[in-house]
């Protein structure tokens, strides 16, 4: 996996659950917050942690915002602060900016003034919700975009004994098998001659209707 750089902006519910995945990923990730008492307690979560008013453009110029791949802006409740954090960061040239949205109206102004992607973490949680009740292969279900996501999901019967080339998803369907959970056992990046057993939970990436593949 490569390893990259994140900035996240708020840590809130939202923001703190965001930086911690990243962290326990081993990416490098600089958290932002305006109140000490977060500061402090996110302080083993993140890489490093900075008490600031990320509205400040020359405090938000002073964290070098062109040398992380990803900014987070997590401040969704504020529509002012997330705004101007926003435009500021393309200002000060940030690669990608993801901004937390609560309404349609918010991610419209927030794209309007240069957010490259905004999501909707309430909404996506329902998406989730969803299909996890759709099918009981299905563990956890993450949206990357309209079109892909990431699946966790357990090995069905019907891939039980089978090597990952015998399969051929990657050429046939361009589903990637990311890591297979064998017990307390971690395969990454598993090769062609890994077999699949009975009671692997997969994490797989791929389109949306091409991951109908794995429900029983």
């Amino acid at each position: 996996m490569e390893k990259k750089s994140f900035l996240v902006i708020g840590l809130g519910f939202f923001g703190a659950s965001v930086a911690r995945t990243l962290y326990g990923m081993g990416h490098e990730v600089l958290g932002v917050d305006t109140n000490m008492e977060i500061v402090r307690n996110m302080m083993d979560s993140v890489t490093h942690i900075v008490q600031m008013d990320a509205t400040d453009m020359e405090a938000l110029r002073s964290l070098g915002v062109t040398n992380f791949d990803v900014v987070i802006v997590g401040r969704g409740s504020d529509l002012e602060d997330s705004i101007i954090i926003t435009l500021n960061l393309k200002q000060l040239g940030a690669r990608y900016v993801v901004a937390k949205a609560l309404s349609d109206t918010q991610s419209n102004v927030l794209m309007k003034v240069g957010a490259d992607r905004v999501v909707f973490p309430e909404r996506d949680m329902g998406v989730k919700v969803a299909h996890g009740l759709m099918s009981q292969t299905i563990v956890d279900y993450i949206p990357l975009t309209t079109d892909y996501s990431i699946v966790e999901v357990t090995t069905p019967a019907k891939l039980f004994g089978k090597t990952l080339a015998e399969m051929c998803l990657r050429t046939r369907m361009g589903i990637n098998i990311l890591v297979i959970k064998r017990g307390n056992d971690l395969i990454v990046s598993p090769g062609g001659t890994d077999r699949l057993e009975e009671g692997d939970i997969l994490i797989v990436m791929g389109r949306e209707d091409r991951l109908d593949y794995f429900r029983p």
